[in-house]
């Protein structure tokens, strides 16, 4: 039995889902999302809440129980709170800011590098070493931090480069005389 597949889903009074030909499209203030259900689980709309059932007890409808039950709980939680990942920069001249539509990051290399801000994101430097990347689909805001970090993630020896927020970086003692 799954535990989190098990639980049901409270929709806010101001999100509205409803499912058509296997989608299920949630629409709230933040804006709509949609999801392309398995053939597997069956979900049920009630006035308040959404269920997720397996249609049947074998291996593959369970797997997908969990499964569907956390991307309707993203996506009821996307339209009515959003999703905010936040990522540190630390260096020294390191530093980060937004032009237009475009995130400018000084990184240490001999270039600034250059990002493109996806549609449906919105990138905010409150302070040059700071990025906050906001959302209402969890695996966008995801992916964006994720490529951002990547540019230059922390190395282990003095800690520079880009983290998330609550990230702990392991750190080695470098080479003795």
């Amino acid at each position: 039995m799954s535990r989190i597949g098990k639980k049901a889903i409270d929709i806010p009074d101001n999100v509205k889902a409803n499912i058509t030909n296997g989608i299920i499209t949630v629409s709230g203030p933040k804006g709509e999302l949609s999801a392309t259900l398995f053939d597997d689980v069956d979900v049920q709309i009630n006035d308040s809440s959404i269920n997720v059932i397996p249609k049947s007890p074998d291996k593959k409808a369970r797997s997908f129980w969990g499964l569907t039950r956390t991307l309707i709980s993203n996506l009821v939680a996307g339209v009515s709170e959003g999703f905010i990942k936040t990522l540190e920069i630390q260096g020294v001249g390191y530093r980060a800011q937004v032009q237009g539509n475009t995130l400018q990051l000084a990184l240490g290399f001999s270039h600034d590098v250059k990002y493109e801000v996806p549609v449906g994101i919105e990138i905010k430097c409150s302070k040059p070493t700071e990025i906050t990347i906001e959302g209402i689909d969890k695996q966008k805001v995801g992916q964006t931090a994720a490529e951002i970090r990547r540019f230059r993630p922390p190395e282990p020896y003095k800690g520079k480069g880009i983290r998330y927020k609550d990230e702990y970086v392991f750190r080695k003692e470098g080479k003795k005389k």
